[in-house]
């Protein structure tokens, strides 16, 4: 007989001794351990008991004295192949173990604590049902009516229904335990236990008819059913501009895919989007929605990655973790607003939805369908030169025009003696649409009330002690605070370093509604950033407040930019266009054009026209007048223009090695060695090398930041030559205490 050899990815293997190990598979376990299962297995010198995951079975090995698998931990198999595949893929492509990656692909509910059992188990009800036929039930229920009157009871009531749970029938009836008790001992009903799923609240809806499309919708949606039904991969952008029913061309393409007896995934890059795409999508399709985000609770998510994995949903709709959901006979994948910096994971593994989204397309034969009104340039890109199929949609369903924009140059009101955050013209519009009863979003990237607090005396500034940052002031508790490291401390009534007096410099989401509420005392106003959406859900209920009671003003950070659709907002205020435009990274223009067009965009949705205020510095810069004339190929244009020049995507890829640790100067060395390394490996032809470089932000809690960017055209040799250059800083005792670590396109730091 031969033996069997278990080639087992441990969670306890570095980055730099990731590989499969072979493992000997004992007799007792020969018939039960398949690939996709967790084990525990011996690991290290010390055989320190760790988990481990199947990756594969063989007959033999090339080594000696293999130690043994200890024990299995699932029934079944976790993984599939196609997500075996994946776990590999993705550690070749986003430098991580495969650990790391079967960990973000499985739900968290899966997991072992320490001491050995599963975080979440799997939620059952007690069940009853009769054990003779309803005949029988019948009538034993009238012999022992006068004498048990509650046994009687439970029994006519079992013998209308097929099954009910223990629970509901005693309180119906008004029965005791020791009644239901005694029939089970006669053998006349029979109890047992029932799975069922922990799911969200979703509001009661009847199921409605597919949303008419018209003539724009129409176009896009026969050229994407056509290539859906190749056959093959392949992935095509879908341009709208905001308003324009791009959510219609969604749930005609799903529909399709859910007839042809297949699944599909939609991700959306919020939270904060993902109950108003539920409600949208259950009204039309009802129990097969199942949802993935992480402000589920954790037996939610594992309860609704169980009804997918079953078959019982086939359309997922989350954010983006939901595109490694197991969907049987994958026939579409959807990212909406698909240029969104949220689809990119900052924690290992660090991939982007979108290339995983590609890979599983690939291996399943379907659209990737990318959709925006303003796409990601590399995406645009790819549709010029025809690698993806390109639709556009130029309308607003409704026929409605865009919103009319007027740019307001903050210079002249602070000449005018407004040094607030609202200039006098936006003041004027928004109590126009206070008189009308129409609603207002104003929009800012900042949380709290001031950016710093400085003396105007001897310019001290309040610095995070552990960050290379000034500490932002939060009104609401009058604490200042950092947003890296979270350390936080009381203001100081006067200057601590001269006795002078504080200055309360730049704006946030705080100190606008302390504005408004000057300006329009007694009028209701709603602030939305992640300091007041913290609690689950309660996102979910400021926007349901917002739209029910029609409370004149909504002020917030990105989360209010995009996807929201109120009818009765008619009025949009970017209050500091500038904020995002210089920030050192070479998508700042891209992002700050996107994230006002979306925002523009939220005006005029309904019946009503929409306008728009865009306050700014800078009124004569290009981008931010492409963005109020929401003129996505003027953008376009000249944004490709310089990336051209710069050589940055779409022209060349760009990868990074970040370095971190509590000594600066041993973090710069260990970024020289790197870079040496980096220069023997690749050759100076191939690559261009930048850094390494200190980050925008240097220190984050008591760790210096260091970056080498690597501009080439990535391959599966350069990936590989940046991994070893990795795992040499990595294993280099001189390094020890700095962490190291590479990835694709990094995100501004």
């Amino acid at each position: 007989m031969p033996v069997l050899i278990a080639k087992i990815a441990v969670s306890a293997a570095t980055y730099w001794i990731d590989r499969p190990y072979d493992y000997l598979i004992p007799e007792e376990l020969g018939d039960k351990l398949r690939p996709g299962m967790r084990v525990y297995v011996p690991f290290s010198r010390g055989n320190r008991r760790c988990e481990g995951i199947v990756l594969a079975v063989t007959d033999g090995s090339k080594l000696e004295n293999l130690k043994p698998v200890l024990a299995l931990l699932d029934e079944a198999p976790v993984l599939t192949e196609e997500q075996i595949h994946l776990a590999l893929f993705m550690r070749e492509r986003f430098f991580c173990t495969v650990y790391d990656a079967v960990k973000t692909i499985l739900p968290a509910g899966l997991w072992f604590q320490t001491d050995g059992k599963r975080r979440v188990q799997d939620k059952t009800v007690e069940m009853a049902k009769l054990a003779v036929p309803g005949d029988e039930a019948a009538d034993t229920a009238d012999r022992i009516r006068h004498r048990a009157a509650q046994q009687a009871n439970l029994l006519d009531m079992l013998c209308s229904f097929e099954a009910l749970p223990v629970k509901d029938l005693l309180l119906h009836c008004g029965a005791g335990r020791p009644s239901l008790k005694a029939l089970c001992t006669r053998g006349l009903v029979e109890l047992y236990r029932r799975e069922v799923y922990r799911r969200p609240q979703l509001p009661p809806e009847e199921l409605t008819a597919l949303p008419t499309l018209n003539g724009e919708q129409a176009r896009a949606f026969a050229g994407l059913s056509e290539l859906s039904k190749a056959g093959k991969a392949g992935a095509a952008l879908l341009q709208g501009v905001t308003g324009s029913g791009k959510t219609s061309v969604y749930i005609h393409l799903i529909d399709e895919q859910l007839s042809l007896g297949k699944s599909a995934i939609l991700l959306v890059p919020e939270i904060a989007l993902t109950p108003q795409m539920l409600q949208t999508f259950s009204s039309h399709f009802g129990d097969e929605v199942a949802v993935l985000h992480s402000s589920l609770s954790v037996g939610e998510r594992y309860d609704e990655w169980k009804r997918v994995k079953s078959g019982r949903a086939h359309l997922v709709i989350g954010t983006r973790s939901a595109v490694f959901a197991p969907v049987e006979k994958l026939g579409l994948i959807i990212i909406d607003e698909e240029q969104e910096e949220t689809y990119r994971s900052e924690n290992a593994p660090r991939y982007h939805a979108r290339d995983v989204a590609k890979y599983r397309c690939a291996k399943a034969n379907c659209l990737l369908l990318l959709a925006s009104a303003t796409p990601e340039l590399q995406s645009r890109y790819q549709a010029e030169i025809g690698r993806y199929a390109y639709f556009r949609l130029e309308t607003r369903y409704n026929a409605q025009e865009l919103p009319q924009v007027r740019l307001v140059d903050m210079k002249e009101e602070l000449r005018a003696g407004n040094g607030g955050c609202i200039s006098n013209f936006l003041a004027e519009e928004l109590q126009k649409n206070l008189d009308a009863g129409e609603q207002s979003i104003l929009f800012l990237n900042r949380r709290g009330a001031n950016k710093l607090i400085s003396c105007g005396d001897c310019g001290f500034t309040y610095r995070c002690p552990r960050c290379s940052v000034s500490l932002t002031y939060h009104s609401v508790n009058r604490r200042l605070m950092c947003h890296y490291c979270g350390y936080s401390r009381r203001v100081d009534e006067s200057c601590p370093s001269c006795g002078g007096k504080l200055k309360y410099v730049g704006a946030g989401t705080q100190l606008v509604v302390e504005e408004l509420e000057k300006r329009f005392p007694g009028r209701e106003i709603l602030r939305m950033d992640s300091d007041s959406v913290a609690p689950v859900g309660s996102h979910e209920e400021l926007f349901e407040r917002f739209r029910k009671e029609n409370i004149p003003f909504l002020v917030g950070t990105q989360m209010v930019t995009k996807g929201l659709n109120f009818e009765n907002v008619t009025l949009v205020g970017v209050l500091s266009a500038d904020q995002s435009l210089y920030a050192g990274d070479y998508r700042a223009g891209e992002r700050t054009f996107s994230m006002i067009t979306q925002v523009v965009g939220r005006s005029g949705r309904g019946s009503k026209p929409g306008r728009a205020v865009i306050q700014t510095f800078t009124p004569a810069n290009e981008t931010i007048q492409q963005a109020a004339r929401q003129d996505y190929d003027a953008f376009y244009a000249s944004e490709l223009l310089l990336r051209k020049l710069q050589n940055t995507p779409p022209f060349s890829d760009l990868l990074a090695v970040t370095l971190s640790g509590t000594e600066e100067e041993q973090v710069q060395q260990a970024g020289r060695f790197v870079r040496e390394t980096l220069e023997q490996l690749l050759g100076r032809d191939q690559v261009l090398l930048l850094g390494p470089a200190p980050l925008g932000v240097l220190r984050v809690n008591n760790r210096y930041r260091y970056r080498i960017h690597i501009h080439c055209r990535a391959n599966a040799a350069i990936r590989a030559g940046i991994s070893q250059a990795v795992i040499a800083c990595c294993t280099d005792k001189r390094f020890r205490g700095v962490s190291v670590f590479a990835e694709n396109d990094p995100p501004n730091m």
